[in-house]
């Protein structure tokens, strides 16, 4: 049987080897954990280019989360996710894909200062098992938002303290980056423990 492995994507403005991205996937390697990351077309275009080329339609999205499970896979020893575009994505083609599990670090529940634009009616019956990591005051979907909304059973969010979207909590808060990291790293390592 196949080791398992997290497969993460990256967000829409930061590639698959941004500080935070590598925070998350050395962090879980020191783990144990394998970890395989990819990048999205419109990405590796503007790493050739230099170009700021908008993220790719949904579909192409989707469609290179089908590919990289269908190259990593067996799906049922995958959990896939990743960091805000990426994670959300994966969400999309979870439960067609068959994988063990999601891993979304940062969900954009809704564009930052329009609460109103929820996209989470798929996550209502969402039955991938399913890890969200959250900073406290994200402005895609902070926890007073996110508490109301109506989210599938399969969902189990973590909320980093004072965290924004990329965890980062304000220096008053008295918490700390590193903290919120590890924090999210001990939560993603204890979900995927438990998936298999």
């Amino acid at each position: 049987m196949a080791s398992r492995t997290i497969v993460l994507a990256h967000g829409a403005g930061a590639g698959m080897d941004s500080p935070f991205m590598n925070s998350i996937a050395s962090g879980l390697v020191e783990r144990g954990e394998r970890v395989a990351r990819f990048e999205f077309p419109y990405m590796n275009e503007r790493r050739i280019d230099g170009g700021r080329k908008p993220p790719n339609t949904s579909a192409t999205l989707m469609d290179c989360w089908r590919e990289a499970i269908k190259l990593l896979g067996p799906a049922d020893r995958l959990v896939i996710g990743g960091k805000s575009l990426g994670g959300r994505i994966a969400s999309l083609v979870a439960d067609e894909t068959n994988v063990a599990g999601l891993l979304c670090l940062g969900y954009p529940f809704h564009p930052p200062g329009q609460p109103e634009r929820i996209r989470t009616q798929h996550l209502t019956d969402l039955a991938t098992p399913t890890l969200i990591v959250q900073g406290e005051r994200d402005p895609f979907g902070n926890q007073g938002e996110v508490d109301g909304y109506d989210l599938s059973n399969s969902i189990r969010i973590v909320w980093l303290s004072d965290g924004d979207h990329s965890f980062k909590p304000r220096k008053k808060s008295g918490h700390t980056e590193p903290e919120n990291l590890d924090k999210a790293i001990h939560s993603i390592s204890t979900f995927v423990e438990r998936l298999f």
